[in-house]
């Protein structure tokens, strides 16, 4: 691991290690420390401890700089993200590039003037005054939780915030998927990070987490992954701020005056990119009774076209999911689901962490399989008669983070804008289509309303500290 730059632990320190395998092959592909709580508490007082003072166009520069190593050593990034993931090399290819993005927007981001000026003479009460903003680092440390699925992109959208904003971070990634986390700490550093601005820690979350939640020196605490891990972070941050980028159940809707052909491959694209293991994965299909079959006979038909299997093989659509328990979930699911009346057309197909993409037809709202988040490539088709049934399934679940609608009707588009209880609504797009520049974050379950996005994440990492000046 990282502590301010300086390696910690080789990996063969005895027990104190975490193993790490490439799911595919089950092989082994290295291990990283298991740190105590004196090493997070090390990270968090060095962190501290340091005073960044890097102009805005010496940020710039250290992004920009990252961002030309990362495009240089693409195929690197991606064969390290495959290794460690199991996502195939054309999804891995298409995360290292967002890296790249993730931080040309962030040295972009840097060089705007992020203040406001008031002109305070706009009522008869008022003065010859001006009241001006300006965003200052936090007082504290950010301490960053990152997740499985994005190995590198999930970091990124974390790290480059901070460092955009002169802060100092402690950032702890998924213990499936570590390297990428240090890589990508080891390019900015190269590319002239002050060291003391980044840590990584890597350890079993039973033992540290506690530690990166209540330590004196948190002033942050930013999270991506699971509702019921979010809502514990909630719990015990304090009078910290925290934000939270939790799960979805992020429908796509079909109506009836839909291109099938169309909202067809948006539908499997959107159900099986990253191995269906996106927080804005399309989780349910909704689709008009009227269209149903064509639609179903499409997807099926483009379902059974999609490569799966090796993700080093250059022409494979899809690799596994994160490890093999996770592909038995998806497996007993679809399974109850059968069992309770719904039509299995394709795929649940399971060995080990390799997952074939599914379909389900015939399926309930009140099914597991889509009750809850199914964080892989299963797409269930469930049937409505109307726009107030889609509108009314498509809310009748614990989440809120995106949604997908298929239709050229303005009157039904302004409608499900206006009715969603979502945080994005993408037309004739899936579920996950953004920028990393723009906001992106749910509601309900799905997170607490803080957006983030390059700009917005900026933002949060921020005070806003206002003054006055006399003005004649």
């Amino acid at each position: 691991m990282r502590i301010a730059g300086r390696k910690v632990g080789d990996g063969r320190d005895g027990d104190r290690v975490i193993p790490v395998f490439n799911p595919h092959t089950e092989q082994r592909i290295g291990s990283v420390p298991k740190a105590t709580l004196d090493e997070v508490r090390e990270a968090f007082e060095t962190a501290h401890a340091f005073q960044p003072k890097l102009t805005r166009a010496e940020r710039a520069g250290i992004l920009q700089k990252a961002a030309a190593i990362i495009r240089e050593r693409l195929d690197d990034v991606a064969g390290l993200i495959t290794a460690e993931s199991g996502l195939c090399l054309k999804d891995s290819l298409y995360e290292a590039g967002r890296v790249s993005d993730v931080l040309l927007f962030g040295a972009n981001e840097v060089l705007k003037d992020d203040g406001q000026i008031f002109s305070c003479d706009l009522t008869p009460h008022g003065k010859k005054r001006r009241v001006y903003t300006q965003r200052s680092p936090l007082l504290g440390v950010i301490s960053a939780i990152t997740p499985f699925n994005h190995p590198m992109n999930q970091v990124a959208h974390k790290v480059v915030p901070s460092v955009a904003t002169n802060n100092r971070m402690v950032l702890k990634p998924s213990e499936k998927v570590p390297f990428s986390a240090i890589f990508f700490a080891d390019i900015l550093y190269q590319a002239g990070l002050p060291p003391e601005m980044l840590s990584v820690v890597t350890g079993d979350p039973r033992e540290i987490a506690d530690e990166l939640l209540t330590n004196p020196r948190v002033d942050l605490i930013t999270f991506t992954g699971g509702v019921a891990i979010g809502k514990y972070i909630a719990s015990k941050a304090g009078y910290r701020r925290v934000v939270l980028e939790l799960g979805g159940n992020d429908p796509i809707i079909v109506m009836e005056d839909a291109d099938l052909e169309e909202a067809s491959s948006l539908a499997i694209q959107g159900s099986y990119k990253n191995s269906g293991q996106r927080c804005t994965a399309v989780k349910r299909m909704l689709v008009h009774e009227a269209v149903a079959g064509r639609f179903t006979e499409m997807v099926v038909e483009k379902t059974k076209a999609w490569k799966h299997g090796d993700p080093l093989d250059k022409a494979s659509d899809m690799g596994t999911v994160i490890d093999e328990h996770a592909a038995m979930l998806f497996e007993s699911r679809v399974k109850e689901a059968v069992g309770q009346g719904a039509r299995l057309l394709a795929g649940n197909q399971r060995r080990g962490a390799l997952y074939a993409p599914t379909v389900i037809d015939n399926v309930r709202p009140e099914m597991t399989v889509v009750r809850e988040e199914t964080f892989g490539p299963v797409s269930p088709i469930i049937r409505f008669r109307d726009i107030d049934e889609a509108i009314r399934i498509s809310n009748g679940t614990a989440y809120g983070l995106s949604s997908a609608v298929c239709t050229n009707r303005l009157d039904h588009i302004t409608r499900f804008v206006n009715e969603l209880h979502v945080g994005t609504v993408n037309v004739r797009e899936v579920p996950g289509y953004r920028l990393e520049l723009t906001p992106f974050g749910g509601i309900k379950d799905s997170g607490l309303g803080y957006k983030e996005g390059v700009q917005e994440a900026m933002k949060s990492f921020t005070n806003l500290k206002t003054y006055s000046l006399p003005w004649a």
